[in-house]
């Protein structure tokens, strides 16, 4: 097949089909399915676990793993975004981290608090698996697309995958509520609906992978260079972050709006990553029935404000610029953990759950385009999102250990979640420190 030239309308709808392919992972399973079922494993024992000699609470252990999950692919990714950036090979290592993710999905078929180590051995590879193909998917934007065409490709991106991973979820949700007409029964003592849980996980895996081959056929090797991979060339990766680090010092507008993504997206990130999990213990479901299917009525009112929140997000960016907008969605996110320290009947989560949908995607796409825009001329993408993406993983790490540590140590996330509007205030302050040119 011929390559297709950048800009391609082809090519864009290929690049940004992936997000339909892999947003069944952060949907099932880091918000909806997989915290319902991790919720129910722990019903019999208090929320608590020995791990390493230590009881542990489930949601803080969960954060734990997930900060060292994030921890390892910091490290991968400039690692292995040398090696492509050397060999010209992207796609291979984006298949990769795609096809590790969606096998551990399924492996998570097999999760069980007596075998708690493999299980999280599971967890922790899909995470990897997820995040570690984002590095070299998000580093074709700007290969793909031209400057102006990049807001509205990222958007259309996460919109795809906010439909594509509802439709997954809704037919995982059908099977979780009414396993009978799936013909689902339970066995050795484990509900039927457990059971559907648990087919959901394999779902993923399969859906991840079938969907990414469209991607994959369309999208470019990567640049055109070859050569043998050395030692010197595996830890070029560190080289380049350092080389990236210094070509930061001429570029004063993208050093500060890194400096305010990093802030602002650990408190992002994390609050994806634990929302469910606060849902299920703090809001004052009527029963158990009632818990799980609120929790799924707020995931999919997110989703589907999420795919308004970011196209709005894309317009307003067109007509007020994106560091402006930035601004706003950021304040709107600190009001918001804020107010989530208050927040105990259903409705009050109903009412959250819209207003996180709206502001979700809005600064996930803009986050990505504005990077993206803000890159000197290079041909050395995959280093510069490597940047971006160690930064993000950073990130999350302090994010979720911060989480994780008060969770322990109060037993309530609310403590937790409120401080994480202090992130938001600092990442407003930097944001606003950005040149304009």
């Amino acid at each position: 097949m011929i390559p297709l030239q950048k800009g391609d309308k082809k090519l864009l709808n290929a690049w940004a089909f992936y997000d339909w392919a892999n947003s069944v992972y952060p949907l099932v399973i880091t918000s909806a399915v997989f915290p319902i079922f991790y919720e129910a494993l722990f019903s019999k024992t208090g929320h608590y676990i020995d791990v390493l000699g230590f009881s542990v609470k489930n949601s803080a252990l969960i954060s734990f793993v997930t900060a060292f999950a994030f921890l390892m692919v910091a490290f991968l990714s400039p690692l292995l975004s040398g090696i492509a950036d050397y060999v010209g090979n992207k796609r291979f290592f984006m298949k990769f981290f795609c096809y590790l993710g969606a096998l551990s999905c399924m492996g998570l078929y097999w999760f069980d608090l007596d075998n708690i180590y493999l299980s999280l051995l599971f967890y922790l590879l899909g995470l990897i698996g997820f995040w570690g193909s984002l590095v070299f998917y998000n580093s074709y934007l700007p290969d793909i697309a031209f400057e102006e065409q990049q807001d509205a490709i990222s958007a259309k991106g996460y919109s795809l995958g906010y439909f594509g991973s509802v439709i997954l979820l809704v037919v995982n949700l059908s099977m979780v509520m009414k396993p009978e007409w799936f013909n689902i029964t339970g066995v050795d003592g484990m509900p039927s609906a457990m059971k559907a849980m648990r087919y959901s996980f394999v779902m993923v895996g399969a859906w991840w992978i079938l969907f990414s081959q469209y991607t994959y056929y369309y999208l470019p090797k990567g640049n055109n260079n070859s050569g043998e991979v050395t030692r010197t060339v595996i830890f070029n990766g560190f080289s380049e972050l350092k080389k990236v680090w210094f070509l930061l010092e001429e570029n004063v507008r993208l050093k500060k709006y890194l400096g305010s993504f990093f802030v602002y997206s650990m408190a992002v990130q994390t609050v994806m990553l634990v929302a469910t999990y606060f849902g299920a213990q703090e809001i004052a479901w009527e029963s158990k029935d009632q818990s799980t299917l609120g929790l799924i009525i707020c995931i999919l009112l997110i989703q589907i404000v999420a795919i308004f929140g970011a196209y709005t997000t894309s317009k307003a960016s067109e007509k007020y610029g994106n560091i402006p907008v930035l601004i706003v969605i950021n304040s709107i996110w600190m009001v918001l953990c804020i107010a989530a320290y208050f927040i105990i009947l259903p409705i009050h989560f109903y009412v959250m759950a819209a207003l996180v949908g709206l502001v979700m995607g809005g600064i996930q796409s803009l986050s990505r385009s504005t990077y993206s825009k803000f890159l000197p001329e290079t041909q050395d993408t995959a280093s510069f999102f490597s940047f971006y993406d160690v930064a993000e993983k950073i990130g999350i790490v302090i994010g979720m250990l911060v989480y994780g540590i008060i969770d322990q140590r109060t037993g309530s996330p609310r403590y937790a979640i409120v401080f994480l509007a202090v992130f938001f205030f600092i990442g407003i302050v930097l944001l606003r420190k950005v040149p304009k040119k």
